[in-house]
């Protein structure tokens, strides 16, 4: 009998053979492909650094007011970059400078209130889907009691028990009550993780609880957590918005975009451009986040590709 043939090695077109990509590396490569993820992922970025760096952007002051010079003056729309490039509102304030200088606070509550909600739906929903019995019972009823409430609701009888409202204020609010969506996704993730044979490998080492579910299930369960992190994030940019636009939010002095429309509606008919502008800002910026959320799943979601 002659020698078993060997089925050649399928090689790339290139010749050469790399090593399997992980989850993480595999997505990224898919991301920068992605036209949604570069569009969004630029948009943030102009964003973000507006918000850190708003003296790059416009070296007027958001607060300083003269209504005998810009009451409500329209904008010049060819004035790029200039104080009166988006016009002045009721104050005599200058419209570009304060949504210059608005996205600080915006995004700000909308990023830390996604950074808590994220660390505490994560922790709840890992203990609940890994020990399950009567833990698991105990933490889903509690994320079901908060599930309950209405979000912006809840979040306006929180907000109205405070005589100040500033940005720490609101961002407890939110995070107080925005956690559990997070919290079930990770439930579930984990609850489907922990049957994994390098789990149960693990557990067969003797290797401890703690290690378990910090080196074994969080990194493998993170994935759909971090999608619904990043989509949330828009939706907490928009949140702020709407309650500071009930005047129930952020308030002067503090710049930021829902309290520019908060305060525009009332030239609503007269000087639109007051309200329109502002609101112009949270939509651009709340879409971005939602495309960026989406070209994330997209990547992270193996049934998608």
């Amino acid at each position: 009998m002659g020698e078993p043939i060997e089925a050649p090695a399928i090689q790339p077109a290139d010749g050469k053979v790399g090593k399997p990509r992980s989850l993480w590396s595999d997505a990224w490569h898919d991301l920068r492909r992605n036209p949604l993820f570069v569009v969004s992922a630029l948009l943030i970025f102009f964003l973000l650094t507006m918000a850190v760096f708003p003296g790059l952007f416009t070296g007027a002051d958001p607060r300083y007011a003269d209504l005998a010079h810009h009451y409500l003056q329209k904008p010049r729309w060819g004035n790029f970059f200039a104080e009166d490039w988006f016009g002045y509102d009721i104050q005599g304030r200058s419209i570009y400078a304060r949504v210059v200088y608005g996205a600080r606070a915006s995004i700000t509550v909308a990023l830390v209130v996604t950074l808590l909600v994220t660390v505490l739906g994560t922790i709840v929903g890992m203990l609940a889907g890994y020990f399950g019995g009567w833990i698991d019972s105990l933490l889903s009823r509690v994320t079901d009691i908060f599930f309950g409430v209405p979000f912006i609701l809840g979040a306006m009888v929180v907000l109205t028990s405070f005589e100040e409202r500033h940005v720490w204020v609101v961002i407890l609010a939110l995070a107080f009550l925005g956690w559990t969506q997070i919290a079930r996704v990770a439930r579930g993730s984990v609850l489907t993780i922990k049957q994994a044979d390098y789990v149960m490998a693990a557990k067969a080492l003797g290797a401890s609880t703690t290690r378990i579910l910090l080196r074994h299930i969080m990194p493998n369960a993170i994935a759909p957590v971090i999608v619904v992190a990043t989509i949330a994030l828009g939706g907490y940019i928009s949140a702020e918005a709407t309650l500071s636009f009930l005047g129930i939010g952020l308030a002067e002095p503090t710049v930021s975009w829902g309290v520019d429309i908060s305060s525009g509606q009332e030239q609503l008919r007269n000087a639109a451009f007051v309200l329109i502008i502002p609101s112009v800002m949270v939509s651009i910026t709340v879409l971005a986040f939602i495309m960026l959320g989406d070209a994330v799943r997209n990547a992270l979601d193996p049934k998608l590709r």
